[in-house]
């Protein structure tokens, strides 16, 4: 474990602290937005998830790049676009400006080309400690975020906030070329047409994980639009003690992600762990959109992140099983827009219903969705079906794995030249481990 702590924090930190610009702000945007020159709900809407519509726009492309050019390059290129969207946020006068500017903010779309980058660092028996580590460094900014940002914001403006996020950014970029090694080489057996990204959505289960991506990040734009602008409106906090509903909320997401990896992992419980989430969810939006009582609302809040964070170790460690090695950068990539897509809508579509229906018809919303979202999850098929097996150069022969081809129940394989191993992927109801072996081994 402490070798794998080695080799995925420095990119966790990366992501870490970009997902904390982005998180620093969700507390209080939404107000924000509606009180600058020109904001409407449904602008404010669309400034909450305007961000994510350019990333969803280049997700793919830079899960793509990241393929042919380096993971390094194509991370460098992304922190730099986001610094400059950070600034324009932080300048904007009226809703316009500020939509120009995070716009330009997702348009640093390197969520999938770190997570890639790991997957590349780190074996895939040992990916869901890495995804771990990262998810744990991304919630604990995510909980500084949402406690710094309403304080920061109140005391002080929302402005600051994107300010720092810069600030944040560069030191990002710090990281990169002082502590991240290059990845190791991969070699393959792909054809240049079977690397087309159209082959990440021949798979039934990655295309399912998709829309489970969609889903998931809606309902979050929508909360995070609707949480801040009921606590100014509805129950008249100011900003600097949004962190009263914020804090014990997030402590009990944290504390949800633990047994939901325990579970969702090692006991292969993926689907269980995911339609319990999907209730919290559902009843998160229940306790705020139909109820008048604060502290009906403060437990809706703390619901809504049980909820979300019981998804957040598994969904990027469910998409890595189920690509294939030279999909990786790509199906994540894939992955990742179809989350951004639905920030996107949930932050729009969430702020035009709200100007139009209030809170009870966000709700209302949500719940449909919810029930759509549960037969989903139902139909999904076991992550843990698929296993992978590691052989040693000394008593495996690679030059059979394309052999492998054309027996069924193997997923994938590939050989990982720097660590002189051989990898392959196979499904545990087709074929056993046993005859994997004896096929490879030398004679």
């Amino acid at each position: 474990m402490k070798e794998i702590v080695k080799k995925v924090l420095p990119l966790s930190l990366i992501v870490a602290l970009r997902f904390f610009g982005l998180f620093i702000v969700l507390a209080v945007l939404s107000q924000y937005a509606l009180e600058i020159k020109g904001g409407t709900p449904f602008l404010a809407g669309v400034a909450l998830g305007g961000y994510a519509l350019t990333q969803a726009l280049l997700q793919v492309p830079y899960g793509v790049l990241s393929d042919k050019i380096g993971r390094k390059k194509t991370i460098l290129i992304g922190l730099l676009i986001f610094i400059a969207g950070s600034i324009i946020c932080a300048i904007a006068d009226n809703i316009y400006v500020l939509l120009l500017g995070r716009f330009l903010q997702g348009a640093g779309a390197i969520g999938s080309v770190v997570t890639a980058m790991i997957a590349d660092f780190v074996r895939e028996d040992q990916r869901a400690h890495a995804m771990a580590v990262m998810g744990m460094t991304i919630a604990l900014s995510f909980a500084a975020a949402m406690i710094i940002g309403p304080i920061i914001g109140g005391f002080y403006s929302v402005s600051a906030l994107f300010w720092l996020t810069a600030i944040l950014a560069t030191f990002a970029l710090t990281i990169l070329f002082t502590a991240v090694p290059e990845p190791p080489k991969i070699v393959h057996h792909y054809s240049e047409e079977e690397a087309k990204i159209k082959h990440v959505f021949k798979d039934k289960d990655l295309v399912r994980m998709y829309i489970t991506f969609l889903f998931h990040s809606s309902t979050m734009a929508i909360a995070f639009f609707l949480i801040p602008i009921l606590m100014k409106q509805k129950f008249g906090m100011e900003p600097q003690d949004y962190w009263k509903v914020y804090l014990p909320a997030v402590i009990f997401g944290i504390l949800a992600m633990g047994p939901a990896a325990v579970f969702g992992e090692k006991y292969q419980k993926g689907k269980e762990v995911f339609i319990a989430s999907i209730l919290f969810i559902a009843a998160s939006f229940i306790l705020m959109g139909f109820f008048n009582s604060i502290w009906l609302f403060g437990i809706g809040a703390v619901f809504f992140f049980i909820g979300f964070n019981m998804f957040e170790p598994l969904l990027q460690s469910f998409v890595s099983k189920f690509a294939k090695v030279h999909q990786k950068g790509a199906a994540l990539g894939v992955a990742n827009t179809f989350a951004y897509v639905g920030i996107f809508l949930g932050g729009a579509i969430g702020g035009l219903l709200y100007q139009y229906y209030k809170e009870s018809g966000v709700a209302i919303a949500v719940l449909i969705v919810s029930i759509f979202w549960l037969f989903w999850i139902i139909g999904m098929r076991n992550p843990g079906l698929r296993a992978n097996l590691f052989l040693d150069f000394d008593n495996y022969d690679k030059d059979k794995l394309s052999g492998l081809k054309v027996v069924d129940g193997i997923t994938d394989f590939y050989i990982n030249e720097t660590e002189e191993i051989i990898v392959v992927k196979y499904d545990i109801q087709k074929i056993n481990e046993e005859y994997i072996k004896e096929f490879l081994k030398k004679r």
